[in-house]
């Protein structure tokens, strides 16, 4: 109901007004499965090129989406209120939970060089907290990692006692049972016959970059067919902040859909694993890899030049402000 009363209230009259009048065709339709729910793999031009082919799914073929975004977009309870109106689901990411913890303890995000010390530490699986102190000593910053280290605290909804917890464990169990959830409203999408979308750069850029690998890891988890979309134009429609176009032509041109029993057998993991986990991407890297790699090279050919990719192309934000 949301995402029908944002479509009719504010993208419609937006799209249909003769001074900004936005042009928006899907190429290749007729390619998408009608038999289940898809992953969209889309590229990730500006902050609402997802909208329009959104619309344009709910009024020619009143389908509807659920949309992946980063948990940042959660820490405004404005902009909460309205993701969740909206269908969309928040990623967990090691980073966010690090960042978000520390901002709920300290009333700050961690110094700079104490996020990087820890998240290199969680990252790594490692439990060894007296190296972790040693650097955060070597590199000033000691105060914030004790203070993550050793106060008693809700560790976003878990538990944490430092007198029998150790931080990077509770840290990475906190990330596991996010993730475990996170799959759970997946397959619940699927049940309730939504698709999902995902824009596997994991950031914005108007050429594509390196895709991350949490879709193939999500998508193989869940047998999923994924079909890949090229976004072209939406850019120009919203070359700012403003959530309403100032006009012009998007097209979305959708690919051959890759489906479990084909383009992606070559893929498949039979054992059950935690998407995102230390443990599976170690004992599957490269089929993740893989996969990746063959739905960027399948956005990519669905691009206008102008949005292929390129050496040299704009590089991804990093450290704990991105997630604030």
């Amino acid at each position: 109901m949301g995402q029908v009363l944002f479509a009719t209230g504010v993208l419609s009259p937006n799209f249909k007004n003769p001074l900004t009048r936005t042009h928006i065709t899907i190429e290749g339709f007729e390619k998408l499965p009608t038999d289940r729910p898809v992953i969209f793999a889309m590229n990730h031009t500006d902050r609402y090129n997802y909208w329009p082919f959104q619309w344009r799914l709910w009024r020619d073929h009143r389908m509807f989406t659920t949309t992946w975004v980063k948990g940042k977009y959660y820490n405004n309870p404005a902009i909460q209120a309205f993701m969740i109106k909206m269908n969309n689901l928040a990623v967990p990411s090691r980073g966010y939970l690090i960042t978000a913890d520390a901002v709920q303890l300290l009333g700050r995000p961690p110094a700079e060089r104490a996020y990087r010390i820890v998240r290199q530490a969680v990252d790594a699986g490692s439990t060894d907290t007296r190296t972790l102190r040693e650097r955060a000593a070597e590199e000033g910053v000691l105060a914030d990692v004790v203070a993550l280290l050793d106060t008693p605290r809700d560790l976003l909804g878990l538990n944490f006692d430092p007198q029998t917890h150790n931080y990077l464990e509770r840290m990475s169990e906190l990330f596991k049972q996010m993730m475990n959830r996170f799959v759970e409203l997946n397959e619940e999408a699927f049940a309730l016959g939504l698709h999902v979308l995902v824009f596997p750069e994991g950031t914005r850029s108007i050429r594509l970059q390196e895709g991350r690998t949490g879709l193939a890891q999500m998508a193989l988890r869940m047998k999923a067919t994924v079909v890949p979309i090229g976004c072209n134009g939406s850019d120009l429609a919203y070359p700012g902040n403003s959530p309403l176009s100032s006009g012009g032509t998007i097209v979305y041109r959708m690919g051959e859909p890759l489906s479990p029993e084909g383009a992606l057998k070559p893929f498949a993991i039979e054992d059950d694993y935690t998407p995102f986990t230390l443990e599976a991407e170690r004992a599957h890297a490269e089929k993740f890899r893989g996969m990746t790699d063959l739905v960027m090279d399948r956005i990519n050919e669905l691009l206008d030049e102008r949005h292929q990719r390129q050496e040299g192309a704009e590089g991804k934000v990093k450290g704990a402000n991105r997630f604030i």
